[in-house]
Protein backbone atom coordinates (compact mmCIF):
# COMPACT_ATOMS: atom_id res chain seq x y z
CA UNK A 1 0.00 0.00 0.00
CA UNK A 2 2.93 2.37 0.78
CA UNK A 3 4.11 1.90 -3.11
CA UNK A 4 3.34 4.48 -5.28
CA UNK A 5 2.80 2.03 -8.15
CA UNK A 6 0.86 -0.22 -6.60
CA UNK A 7 -1.53 2.43 -4.71
CA UNK A 8 -1.77 3.18 -9.05
CA UNK A 9 -3.13 -0.03 -9.12
CA UNK A 10 -5.26 -0.52 -6.19
CA UNK A 11 -7.00 2.78 -7.04
CA UNK A 12 -7.78 2.13 -10.82
CA UNK A 13 -9.41 -1.56 -9.22
CA UNK A 14 -11.33 0.65 -6.76
CA UNK A 15 -12.66 3.01 -9.37
CA UNK A 16 -13.21 -0.20 -11.61
CA UNK A 17 -15.29 -1.01 -8.53
CA UNK A 18 -17.13 1.41 -7.67
CA UNK A 19 -18.13 2.48 -11.12
CA UNK A 20 -19.65 -1.67 -11.37
CA UNK A 21 -21.12 -1.08 -7.90
CA UNK A 22 -22.92 1.84 -8.13
CA UNK A 23 -24.90 0.80 -11.35
CA UNK A 24 -26.12 -1.98 -9.48
CA UNK A 25 -27.40 -0.36 -7.19
CA UNK A 26 -28.95 2.33 -9.80
CA UNK A 27 -30.37 -1.01 -11.56
CA UNK A 28 -31.58 -2.70 -8.32
CA UNK A 29 -34.03 0.75 -7.50
CA UNK A 30 -35.04 0.59 -10.93
CA UNK A 31 -36.22 -2.81 -10.75
CA UNK A 32 -37.83 -1.55 -7.31
CA UNK A 33 -39.89 1.39 -8.99
CA UNK A 34 -40.95 -0.49 -11.67
CA UNK A 35 -42.53 -3.35 -9.66
CA UNK A 36 -44.53 -0.32 -8.59
CA UNK A 37 -45.74 0.65 -11.89
CA UNK A 38 -43.36 3.57 -13.22
CA UNK A 39 -43.07 3.11 -16.91
CA UNK A 40 -39.57 4.92 -17.54
CA UNK A 41 -37.80 2.84 -14.99
CA UNK A 42 -39.13 -0.08 -16.55
CA UNK A 43 -38.13 0.83 -19.86
CA UNK A 44 -34.43 2.01 -18.05
CA UNK A 45 -34.41 -1.66 -16.10
CA UNK A 46 -34.80 -3.36 -19.18
CA UNK A 47 -31.93 -1.81 -21.35
CA UNK A 48 -29.65 -1.02 -18.38
CA UNK A 49 -29.68 -4.10 -17.14
CA UNK A 50 -28.47 -6.22 -20.65
CA UNK A 51 -26.30 -3.16 -20.81
CA UNK A 52 -24.58 -3.42 -17.26
CA UNK A 53 -24.59 -8.04 -17.64
CA UNK A 54 -22.48 -7.46 -21.26
CA UNK A 55 -19.68 -4.98 -19.27
CA UNK A 56 -19.54 -6.51 -15.95
CA UNK A 57 -18.89 -9.53 -16.88
CA UNK A 58 -16.38 -8.68 -19.87
CA UNK A 59 -14.56 -6.70 -17.21
CA UNK A 60 -14.74 -9.42 -14.13
CA UNK A 61 -11.61 -11.70 -15.35
CA UNK A 62 -9.07 -9.20 -15.95
CA UNK A 63 -10.63 -7.28 -12.64
CA UNK A 64 -9.94 -10.91 -10.52
CA UNK A 65 -7.09 -11.33 -12.81
CA UNK A 66 -5.18 -8.35 -11.40
CA UNK A 67 -6.45 -8.66 -8.08
CA UNK A 68 -4.97 -12.11 -7.61
CA UNK A 69 -1.64 -10.59 -8.75
CA UNK A 70 -1.83 -7.88 -6.16
CA UNK A 71 -1.27 -10.52 -3.44
CA UNK A 72 1.56 -12.90 -5.60
CA UNK A 73 1.95 -16.25 -4.12
CA UNK A 74 -0.48 -15.40 -1.38
CA UNK A 75 -3.47 -14.94 -3.90
CA UNK A 76 -2.73 -18.01 -5.90
CA UNK A 77 -2.51 -20.78 -2.80
CA UNK A 78 -6.24 -21.72 -2.75
CA UNK A 79 -6.51 -21.15 0.98
CA UNK A 80 -6.78 -17.83 -0.06
CA UNK A 81 -9.81 -17.94 -1.95
CA UNK A 82 -8.64 -16.05 -4.77
CA UNK A 83 -8.15 -19.21 -7.30
CA UNK A 84 -12.08 -19.87 -7.18
CA UNK A 85 -12.59 -16.49 -7.96
CA UNK A 86 -10.17 -16.59 -10.30
CA UNK A 87 -11.86 -19.69 -12.09
CA UNK A 88 -15.26 -18.50 -11.61
CA UNK A 89 -14.72 -15.01 -13.17
CA UNK A 90 -15.08 -16.12 -17.02
CA UNK A 91 -18.30 -18.15 -15.82
CA UNK A 92 -19.78 -14.59 -15.23
CA UNK A 93 -20.26 -14.29 -18.99
CA UNK A 94 -21.85 -17.62 -19.29
CA UNK A 95 -24.43 -17.62 -16.31
CA UNK A 96 -25.74 -14.11 -17.40
CA UNK A 97 -25.45 -14.67 -21.25
CA UNK A 98 -22.93 -14.21 -23.73
CA UNK A 99 -21.32 -11.00 -24.75
CA UNK A 100 -22.80 -11.60 -28.05
CA UNK A 101 -26.08 -12.53 -26.52
CA UNK A 102 -26.12 -9.50 -24.09
CA UNK A 103 -25.16 -6.70 -26.75
CA UNK A 104 -27.85 -8.35 -29.59
CA UNK A 105 -30.36 -8.18 -26.53
CA UNK A 106 -29.73 -4.65 -26.16
CA UNK A 107 -30.55 -3.89 -29.72
CA UNK A 108 -33.51 -5.92 -30.10
CA UNK A 109 -34.61 -3.76 -27.12
CA UNK A 110 -34.06 -0.75 -28.57
CA UNK A 111 -35.87 -1.98 -31.60
CA UNK A 112 -38.36 -2.99 -29.98
CA UNK A 113 -39.44 -0.38 -27.92
CA UNK A 114 -38.39 3.20 -28.63
CA UNK A 115 -39.29 4.24 -24.74
CA UNK A 116 -35.66 2.26 -23.84
CA UNK A 117 -33.38 4.82 -25.74
CA UNK A 118 -35.10 7.55 -24.27
CA UNK A 119 -34.89 6.06 -20.77
CA UNK A 120 -31.17 5.69 -21.00
CA UNK A 121 -30.91 9.85 -22.41
CA UNK A 122 -33.51 11.08 -19.69
CA UNK A 123 -30.96 9.05 -17.35
CA UNK A 124 -27.70 10.50 -18.52
CA UNK A 125 -29.69 13.99 -19.12
CA UNK A 126 -29.12 14.71 -15.58
CA UNK A 127 -25.70 15.39 -15.53
CA UNK A 128 -25.55 17.29 -18.52
CA UNK A 129 -23.02 20.63 -18.16
CA UNK A 130 -21.68 18.59 -14.95
CA UNK A 131 -18.64 16.96 -16.99
CA UNK A 132 -17.45 17.71 -20.73
CA UNK A 133 -16.18 14.67 -21.48
CA UNK A 134 -19.44 13.09 -20.01
CA UNK A 135 -20.77 15.59 -22.34
CA UNK A 136 -18.98 14.57 -25.38
CA UNK A 137 -19.39 10.64 -24.59
CA UNK A 138 -23.34 10.79 -24.37
CA UNK A 139 -23.05 13.20 -28.15
CA UNK A 140 -20.90 10.21 -29.39
CA UNK A 141 -23.48 7.63 -28.47
CA UNK A 142 -26.09 9.14 -29.53
CA UNK A 143 -24.18 9.32 -33.15
CA UNK A 144 -23.51 5.77 -32.75
CA UNK A 145 -26.74 4.23 -32.08
CA UNK A 146 -28.03 6.18 -35.19
CA UNK A 147 -25.76 3.72 -36.81
CA UNK A 148 -27.44 1.09 -36.15
CA UNK A 149 -24.69 -1.76 -36.85
CA UNK A 150 -25.08 -5.17 -35.69
CA UNK A 151 -21.48 -5.69 -36.12
CA UNK A 152 -20.84 -2.80 -34.01
CA UNK A 153 -23.17 -3.79 -31.09
CA UNK A 154 -20.28 -4.37 -28.48
CA UNK A 155 -18.99 -1.15 -29.53
CA UNK A 156 -22.10 0.57 -28.82
CA UNK A 157 -23.12 -1.41 -25.66
CA UNK A 158 -19.42 -1.08 -24.35
CA UNK A 159 -19.83 3.05 -24.77
CA UNK A 160 -23.16 2.95 -22.98
CA UNK A 161 -21.83 1.10 -20.21
CA UNK A 162 -18.82 4.01 -19.66
CA UNK A 163 -21.13 6.29 -20.31
CA UNK A 164 -23.29 5.19 -18.00
CA UNK A 165 -21.36 4.32 -14.91
CA UNK A 166 -19.96 7.61 -15.49
CA UNK A 167 -23.05 9.59 -15.10
CA UNK A 168 -23.65 7.74 -12.29
CA UNK A 169 -20.81 8.71 -10.67
CA UNK A 170 -20.50 12.27 -11.17
CA UNK A 171 -24.25 12.33 -9.24
CA UNK A 172 -22.88 9.93 -6.32
CA UNK A 173 -19.26 9.34 -6.14
CA UNK A 174 -16.75 12.33 -5.05
CA UNK A 175 -15.17 14.64 -6.93
CA UNK A 176 -12.11 12.53 -7.16
CA UNK A 177 -13.73 9.39 -8.03
CA UNK A 178 -15.95 10.71 -11.29
CA UNK A 179 -13.05 13.15 -12.53
CA UNK A 180 -10.86 10.42 -12.30
CA UNK A 181 -13.28 7.58 -14.59
CA UNK A 182 -14.24 10.13 -16.30
CA UNK A 183 -10.91 11.32 -17.43
CA UNK A 184 -9.55 7.44 -18.14
CA UNK A 185 -12.67 5.78 -19.34
CA UNK A 186 -14.26 8.53 -21.18
CA UNK A 187 -11.47 11.01 -21.92
CA UNK A 188 -9.18 8.41 -23.20
CA UNK A 189 -5.99 9.15 -20.49
CA UNK A 190 -5.31 5.44 -19.38
CA UNK A 191 -3.60 2.55 -20.66
CA UNK A 192 -4.56 -1.32 -21.74
CA UNK A 193 -4.03 -2.28 -18.26
CA UNK A 194 -5.18 -1.59 -14.41
CA UNK A 195 -2.62 0.95 -12.98
CA UNK A 196 -2.11 3.42 -15.76
CA UNK A 197 -4.00 6.10 -14.03
CA UNK A 198 -2.48 9.46 -15.12
CA UNK A 199 -0.56 11.32 -12.66
CA UNK A 200 -3.01 13.58 -12.05
CA UNK A 201 -5.30 11.31 -10.69
CA UNK A 202 -6.24 11.89 -7.26
CA UNK A 203 -5.12 8.50 -6.16
CA UNK A 204 -4.92 9.12 -2.41
CA UNK A 205 -8.50 10.62 -2.19
CA UNK A 206 -9.85 7.40 -4.20
CA UNK A 207 -7.74 4.98 -2.06
CA UNK A 208 -9.53 6.63 1.30
CA UNK A 209 -12.62 6.01 -0.23
CA UNK A 210 -12.23 2.58 -0.74
CA UNK A 211 -9.95 1.37 2.06
CA UNK A 212 -10.31 3.71 4.79
CA UNK A 213 -8.24 2.07 7.06
CA UNK A 214 -5.67 1.13 5.24
CA UNK A 215 -3.95 4.70 5.98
Amino acid sequence: MDQPLMRNVLADLALESEAATTLTLRLAGAADRAVRGDAGEAAFRRIATAVGKYWVTKRGPAFTAEALECLGGNGYVEDSGMPRHYREAPLLSIWEGSGNVNALDVLRALGRDTATAQALFDELALTRGADARLDAAVAGLKDQLAEGSQAGARRLVERMALTLQGSLLVRHAPPAVSDAFCATRLGGDWGYSFGTLPAAAGVDAILGRALPDAG
